[in-house]
């Protein structure tokens, strides 16, 4: 769950337990504090993820990744996109997210760039620009069509140039 979502003390927590327990925590949409992944790595989520509402998403955040999720939908809703009410956007939310304080955010359900399998391979590319040290995953939700669309993002993958840094590993992740 995102920060925002969770408080910077559970998030906080969660991150420091799954690194100390050699796991991966994942930031969810709302990004990560700068301050903890340049002065408090070891608190720091090892996945960041970038969804659709790219709340949080620089390339400082990016650059400190080891892996990078692209959060094609709603796990626990699928087609609804998320939010998080306004009461939950403080001013140290806001910050975070490059918003403004008392404001809903809302995560569209669909990426506002991403309409085919090409668009998501130049995501996946620009990501790879960014930080071309992180493993790249795609999140899907399992529903009506999701194995075409998870055959889809393999075979792309698996077409990425190896020039690009792109290596393909079995699944969703490369």
């Amino acid at each position: 769950m995102s920060l925002g979502s969770l408080s910077p003390e559970a998030h906080r927590t969660l991150a420091l337990a799954m690194n100390q327990l050699g796991g991966r925590s994942n930031t969810g949409e709302g990004g990560e504090d700068p301050n903890t992944y340049r002065f408090e790595p070891a608190a720091a989520n090892k996945i960041k993820q970038v969804a659709s509402g790219r709340f949080g998403v620089t390339a400082d955040y990016l650059v400190h990744a080891e892996e990078l999720e692209i959060k094609m939908a709603q796990g626990s809703k699928p087609g609804e996109g998320g939010q998080l009410p306004a009461k939950k956007v403080s001013e140290y939310i806001a910050r975070i997210r490059h918003a403004t304080p008392g404001t809903p955010l809302i995560s569209p359900p669909p990426h506002h760039d991403i309409y085919s399998i090409e668009d998501l391979a130049q995501l996946i590319h620009d990501l790879r620009a960014v930080n071309p040290r992180a493993r790249i995953g795609v999140k899907l939700v399992s529903g009506s069509g999701v194995g075409i669309i998870a055959a889809g993002v393999a075979r792309r993958a698996r077409t990425l140039s190896p020039s690009a840094g792109t290596t393909a590993v079995p699944g969703l992740r490369h």
